[in-house]
């Protein structure tokens, strides 16, 4: 599986804890409809749900599904991929926080993670998958990224992508 590649400068010390662990902020990944990537108020970046996207590219399509319980004839997801997907998009969330707030060591704590898995009906690991982004804001933020989380199975999302993160940070 490939991860984001497009740099921008790993000047931050929060950058730099990404490149020790292979990953780099990509470019903001344009909207795919009418709303903007991430948002400041007060002192909180709410970021809009990311994909996960590297290089422009979706990286997978389908629900995800253990073993053979997938039910229909669509493409489907293994959890273990799912979860690295669902650390793309924690990437791609952190690299909309910094286009709005011009750099990732202005953030004090990651307050929230709401993660959304296109489920197969019979799939309940939805923890499992979004643990994915969780450990990676973990590793990076140390206390600081240890937050609140919602993990939901949902039939379909957008582009029909196996997973999407959100995530609300506070900034100094």
């Amino acid at each position: 599986m490939s991860t984001p590649t497009e740099a921008t400068g790993a000047t931050s010390a929060v950058e730099q804890r990404l490149a020790e662990l292979g990953l780099t902020l990509p470019d903001v990944a344009a909207p795919v409809a009418a709303y903007v990537p991430a948002v400041i108020s007060g002192n909180h970046v709410y970021t809009s749900g990311q994909l996960p996207f590297v290089n422009g590219k979706l990286e997978a399509t389908g629900k995800v599904a253990a073993g053979t319980e997938g039910t229909s004839d669509e493409p489907t997801v293994s959890p273990e991929d799912a979860k690295a997907y669902a650390t793309v998009c924690a990437v791609n969330a952190l690299a909309a926080v910094k286009s709005v707030i011009g750099d990732l060591d202005r953030i004090t704590r990651i307050v929230k993670v709401v993660g959304f898995v296109s489920s197969d009906p019979s799939f309940t690991g939805q923890p499992g998958v979004i643990n994915g982004a969780s450990e990676l804001l973990g590793q990076v933020f140390g206390d600081a990224g240890q937050h609140a989380r919602s993990a939901v199975g949902v039939s379909v999302l957008p582009l029909d992508s196996p997973v999407e993160v959100e995530l609300i940070a506070e900034f100094a």
